[in-house]
């Protein structure tokens, strides 16, 4: 089964945070994000476990660190490749399904996921 590309891919995408890592980042009008901005929106994700997803997910492809050291202290924004922003319609389509067999939501189903506040 190492070799099934469901299995790798569940791999990568089906680890706690994940998700809705990439949907953040998706998420608003801004297309870069920082470290703490993120944090902020997943209350719940401990700064351990946010820096080991983003740094997963950099390695996999779905996202991108930019490093701006011309300031003080250093800053990084982490945002989408094209991979990732493709990948943001797996999402949607988790969403669409989630909507029609599990969960009642008029305000999800009437709102693009870009921009969402919920």
């Amino acid at each position: 089964m190492k070799d099934c590309t469901i299995y790798k891919t569940v791999d990568i995408i089906g680890k706690k945070w994940s998700l809705c890592i990439l949907l953040e980042l998706y998420k608003g009008e801004k297309k870069q994000k920082r470290f703490n901005e993120l944090k902020n929106k997943l209350q719940d994700v401990t700064p351990k476990t946010l820096s080991i997803r983003l740094r997963e997910l950099e390695e996999q492809g779905f996202i991108v660190k930019k490093i701006d050291d011309s300031t003080v202290p250093i800053k990084s924004e982490y945002s989408l490749t094209e991979g990732g922003e493709d990948f943001i319609r797996v999402i949607q389509n988790i969403k669409k399904w989630g909507l029609k067999w599990k969960y009642e939501n008029d305000e999800c189903e009437n709102s693009n996921c870009r921009l969402c506040h919920l």
